[in-house]
């Protein structure tokens, strides 16, 4: 029949099935560069590529410490970037002539800016822990805590000598929202 499938190319052959217990892929053409195999599930060890190729590879334990490191500080700096967004969106919110009205371009501009920053942060830290290694999850998770801890829980080391905590002695800003 006309226009059933009948491209004159004839019917479909299907392979014949794998017949062996080896699912090893056939050996790359010479001069080709095999790509290192990436994992689906988490595991454990300094072996690892995260974010860039080769990065820490197979360079040992100090360059996967540092590796660790840096995911740490990006997820604390994208935790302190959420502080700041939130004060420029308050300071461009109390400078405006009308509350509820525009801001000034500028003060727009900033804030998107930290937003995008804050963003593209916040995508490396993901894109980090897809690389299933369980350093690298705990690294994230770290990170963020430590930047919630510095930039967003109202704890400051001090704050209680200096008279900015509450009277109880806590640490803990006042449950009414004064700033006794």
């Amino acid at each position: 029949m006309r226009g059933m499938g009948d491209d004159g190319m004839g019917p479909m052959v299907m392979a014949p099935p794998h017949s062996g217990h080896s699912a090893q892929p056939p050996p790359p053409p010479p001069g080709h560069k095999m790509a290192m195999m990436t994992h689906m599930a988490f595991f454990w060890g300094d072996r690892a590529v995260i974010l860039f190729r080769g990065w820490p590879g197979e360079r040992g334990a100090g360059m996967y410490l540092l590796c660790l490191l840096f995911v740490l500080a990006l997820a604390a700096l994208a935790e302190a970037l959420t502080v700041l967004s939130r004060l420029l969106a308050r300071r461009s919110a109390s400078s405006s002539s009308s509350p509820g009205g525009p801001a000034p371009a500028s003060s727009a501009a900033l804030l998107t800016a930290v937003h995008a920053a804050r963003m593209g942060l916040a995508y490396l830290v993901m894109l980090a822990v897809m690389s299933f290694n369980v350093g690298v999850l705990l690294a994230a998770v770290a990170g963020h805590a430590l930047g919630f801890l510095l930039a967003r829980s109202r704890v400051r080391p001090g704050a209680a000598r200096d008279g900015d905590a509450a009277r109880d002695g806590s640490g803990l800003p006042p449950s009414d929202g004064s700033k006794a």
